[in-house]
């Protein structure tokens, strides 16, 4: 082989490496942007999956808050209307203890009468099961939260303010007012010293 082939030859080969070279480097190039779009994808689907996943979270949520409100709301609808029939029966209370206080003596010893207690005693015990509890009210401060005032007037011994003595009994149920009680409340005397000097301006 002359040195003009050996040259040749060599000079193809070294064409086919550089044309090779190029072809792997367009291969790398061309893998390397398909990984990137390919990591470009995966990064979308994430984002979009933990937006999916947010949204199905806030919607799991919104439901259960829903749910809560619901429940909540059906229990004050059972509690007002429980709490309208406990009204209903208060004045029947009212009227069984009228009679126990203006009932003569000797029909308290009467059959008829133990009779009568029975059933004052299983209304209560009705009302008792449903939460209500009667309020004390002799003695203690006026509180336009629990007691209504039928009366404002002098009594020695009392306090400004003080009530003095219940019309008609209040009930609670729960920690919830079901009826206010009625009452009579202390006011201030009105001072002697007053009341005589208006006594010496009209005799003026």
């Amino acid at each position: 082989m002359t040195e003009t082939e050996e040259a040749k030859i060599t000079q193809e080969a070294a064409a086919e490496a550089e044309v090779a070279t190029e072809e792997t480097a367009e291969s790398e190039e061309e893998a390397r942007d398909e990984v990137e779009v390919l990591h470009e994808a995966v990064e979308e689907a994430q984002a979009q999956a933990a937006e999916y996943l947010d949204g199905w979270q806030r919607a799991q949520a919104e439901f259960a808050n829903y749910r809560k409100r619901q429940e909540s709301e059906r229990a004050r609808m059972i509690a007002r209307a429980n709490e309208d029939v406990l009204r209903k029966i208060l004045p029947v209370v009212d009227d069984f203890e009228r009679a126990m206080d203006n009932l003569p003596d000797e029909i308290r010893e009467s059959p008829w009468f133990e009779g009568v207690l029975m059933l004052k005693h299983k209304l209560e015990g009705v009302l008792e099961s449903e939460g209500v509890t009667s309020m004390e009210t002799k003695g203690q401060v006026f509180d336009p939260r629990y007691h209504e005032a039928v009366t404002y007037e002098e009594a020695p011994g009392y306090e400004e303010g003080q009530i003095i003595a219940q019309a008609q009994r209040g009930y609670l149920v729960g920690e919830r007012v079901l009826r206010p009680a009625l009452v009579r409340v202390a006011k201030a005397s009105v001072p002697e010293v007053e009341e005589e000097s208006d006594q010496a301006e009209d005799k003026e």
